[in-house]
């Protein structure tokens, strides 16, 4: 896989799977855009990819605010001149009953997971589309297929995430845009050696998931030669979804 100055934003990379994708792009030899809200977070991962002799910018970016994303956009082709690959990664979660969740919650959720997928991705491919094409990956779940309690807003946002990657898969089709996502099951972000036996029996893989997983499935759907994956929706989860549970 050549990413050798590929210029590459990330949206949410400043922790967890966002910030292990843009490693692994910087490692790869492209150029990464850090867009993240937080910016010690921010300064963070760039800071990481630069110590290891990667490229990488961080701009301050609220994808929940349309302005931020139109700057994100206008200051990633000001400093590289064009956009080749974009992962739409930012998400938050609210676990909330239905009864209580307020509306203002449910928008915020929607804002920064959904609408910032269409509004990232548009903006983007107006670049894209003038420099011959480009790749977007979006970053849906699991839980827009199988549920927990209080978990509507989420997998609200999942879900229309997925349905809207094969839309703009179609709309962007003719500019030789692709555009796939991935559904996460459990990743761990945290302390991974205090995961339990249980916890990594449970999936078919026999272990739970790491950033690096995802990162990888990045690198692929996005790398040349794998132009015919469009529309897709790649779950990966060690298995879970494939599971049959039924009580003892």
């Amino acid at each position: 896989m050549n990413f050798k100055d590929k210029v590459v934003i990330v949206t949410g990379a400043g922790k967890g799977i966002g910030k292990c994708i843009a490693q692994s792009y910087a490692a790869e030899g492209a150029k990464v855009i850090i867009a993240e809200k937080n910016p010690e977070w921010g300064l963070e991962t760039e800071t990481s990819i630069l110590a290891a002799g990667g490229k990488a910018t961080y701009i301050q970016t609220d994808v929940s605010h349309s302005m931020d994303i139109e700057k994100l956009i206008q200051k990633t082709t000001e400093r590289h001149g064009s956009i080749d690959i974009l992962i739409n990664n930012a998400g938050v979660s609210k676990w909330k009953s239905p009864y209580q969740l307020t509306v203002e919650e449910w928008d915020e959720i929607i804002n920064i997971n959904l609408r910032s997928v269409f509004l990232c991705s548009r903006e983007a491919a107006k670049i894209m589309r003038s420099h011959g094409g480009g790749s977007i990956v979006n970053m849906a779940s699991t839980r827009a297929l199988m549920s927990e309690p209080d978990t509507e807003a989420y997998a609200a946002s999942k879900g229309g995430i997925i349905a809207l990657t094969h839309a703009l898969a179609a709309s962007f089709s003719a500019d030789h845009i692709r555009v796939n996502c991935i559904s996460p099951g459990w990743i761990e972000t945290g302390d991974y050696r205090g995961l339990r036996a249980i916890d990594h029996d449970q999936h078919f893989s026999g272990r739970v998931g790491t950033p690096k997983d995802i990162a990888r499935a990045c690198l692929y759907l996005t790398a040349a030669g794998n132009e015919f994956i469009n529309g897709s929706n790649i779950v990966i989860d060690g298995g879970m979804t494939r599971k049959m549970i039924y009580e003892p």
